[in-house]
């Protein structure tokens, strides 16, 4: 038997000012799915600069944050994954996390992330 399970999307903002990442405009923020059927989160970001890192995070009630992936855009390269479940792509406007068979433990709250690697 097939059950439903709930992802709720959450952005978090750049390091600078000037740099925002937020769920994209086609996405929703209570997203469902079915147990084993792929699900796909959306954010777009806008920075002015080429060294990017996307990132990933879930969050279950009152649990510290949990690192799921990080992504290189633009200039930036490679990725480094916690899990084989999820997966990333990126463009120079947005990141898309993809979870292969999730289950119904998978329901949390999810973030998005962008890191400037000019501020280290």
């Amino acid at each position: 038997m097939k059950r439903n399970l709930l992802i709720i999307l959450i952005i978090t903002s750049g390091v600078f000012a000037a740099d925002q990442i937020e769920p994209s405009e086609d996405q929703e923020t209570d997203v469902s799915g079915k147990e084993g059927k792929p699900v796909i989160l959306k954010c777009s970001y806008e920075t002015s600069s080429q060294n990017v890192f996307l990132y990933w995070y879930r969050q279950y009630p009152n649990r510290a944050l949990q690192y799921l992936l990080m992504r290189g855009a633009r200039q930036q390269s490679g990725s480094n994954t916690a899990d084989h479940r999820f997966s990333s792509t990126t463009s120079s406007s947005f990141t898309e996390l993809t979870l292969r068979e999730p289950r119904l433990a998978d329901t949390a709250l999810y973030y998005c992330a962008l890191r400037d690697v000019r501020a280290q």
